[in-house]
């Protein structure tokens, strides 16, 4: 009851604070648009939004406390404000230089995109090289069993840390950076290759749909139907755990059947916003003239549809990745997807999760399966920023 009435009176103070925000502005501004044109709900969404920074740069100063039991408290916070402002900064500086280098179109492209879209970006080049270099950039091999196991990350010996392995090893003895870093080759790559594969299928079933109707739209609309109705996690796991049956003990053969599996089912999403894309654009006279001409069905599709839905589909590739990408993740944390000796960002968590029970008096220790998570979020949140900045621009909207 107690944490019911507090809630309720930091929740009145913050409204209070907002009748008083929008007041006093209107007052000291002369009632400038800004604030006379502000609703209530914005003037609450300020006060919000300090008080968060507030706290988040409370919890900070805080994570520093020279008491050990304080600053491990709030030690993930102050990881997470460092990592933000990091983020921020690096966003901010990659939006510079692509302002002042590059060709005109690609300055262009930069002063009007948003320090959201400039990270997303940023943050997938940086994925992409890690993943194409993995072999350079890893200091030892994705299998490789070293000397030590379950050494603490940060590099410091003190803690239980070694300056050799900076995000320290797992229960195996297996270096975790290294780990990391191949997992962007594996996880990402295998991602990308399943996205492609589901582009192929779904958006040429549905440009074929599309363009021919009759029956076979029928037919394929209805299977596609069909696949959409049940779960696709649960369809993936289920579809996995028979292949596995199949695979046997042949570990590539069972990615193989990963790849095909996922991308079966979520070309059905991609078929779906095809076939209504293309309905759209085989009405246009373009298509009329290029069907008098005799053109053939190969041409209608890739030379006349498929220039003009490029913008919706680039959208909804990047979001199709994030879903196979997560879908990906979370079958390799059930131990049906990625197999070992493979370095995988789901597989890292299952291997790894056990080290949260040291968070409340050894965060360093905790941080290890939350490393191969936040690499999981990073990506996907940084493609969303792009998606939705290319939804932005593809909609004709200005800011």
């Amino acid at each position: 009851m107690n944490i019911f009435i507090a809630i309720v009176l930091w929740l009145a103070a913050i409204a209070a604070a907002g009748w008083v925000f929008r007041f006093v502005g209107q007052k000291v501004t002369g009632n400038k648009p800004l604030f006379r044109d502000m609703s209530y709900g914005v003037a609450i969404g300020y006060i919000l939004a300090a008080v968060v920074l507030v706290w988040l740069g409370w919890s900070y100063v805080l994570s520093r406390s020279p008491d050990q039991t304080i600053a491990n408290k709030y030690f993930f916070l102050g990881k997470a404000v460092e990592g933000f402002l990091l983020f921020a900064a690096a966003a901010w500086a990659f939006r510079i230089f692509g302002r002042n280098v590059g060709s005109a179109g690609t300055r262009k492209l930069f002063r009007s995109m948003p320090l959201t879209a400039s990270f997303g970006i940023l943050t997938i080049i940086i994925y992409a090289v890690v993943a194409i270099f993995a072999g350079v950039i890893a200091p030892y091999g994705q299998e490789e069993i070293l000397g030590a196991a379950n050494v603490v990350p940060g590099g410091n010996p003190a803690m239980g840390g070694n300056p050799d392995y900076p995000l320290g090893t797992d229960q195996i003895g297996r270096d975790i950076l290294s780990r990391l870093i191949y997992g962007a080759q594996n996880t990402v790559g295998i991602a990308f290759a399943t996205t492609v594969l589901a582009f192929l299928i779904g958006a040429t079933l549905g440009f074929l749909a599309a363009t021919l109707g009759g029956w076979l739209d029928q037919l394929l609309s209805r299977a596609v139907d069909v696949l959409m109705a049940i779960p696709s996690l649960i369809f993936a796991l289920l579809l996995m755990t028979i292949a596995s049956a199949w695979a046997g003990s042949e570990k590539g053969l069972l990615t193989f059947y990963m790849v095909v599996i996922i991308a079966v089912i979520d070309s059905t999403r991609v078929f779906r916003l095809a076939r209504a894309v293309g309905l759209n654009i085989v009405v246009m006279d373009y298509i009329e003239a290029a069907k008098l001409r005799g053109e053939g069905m190969g041409y209608l599709i890739f030379r006349e549809i498929l220039p003009n839905a490029t913008a919706p589909l680039l959208a909804e590739f990047g979001l199709r990745f994030c879903f196979v990408f997560l879908t990906i993740a979370s079958l390799s944390f059930l131990g049906v997807g990625i197999q070992p000796p493979l370095a995988d960002w789901g597989t890292m968590v299952r291997d790894l999760a056990q080290f949260i029970n040291f968070a409340a008096f050894a965060p360093q220790v905790a941080s290890a399966p939350l490393l191969a998570a936040s690499a999981i979020a990073l990506l996907t949140v940084a493609v969303n920023f792009v998606v939705d900045w290319m939804l932005h621009k593809s909609s004709g909207l200005k800011e």
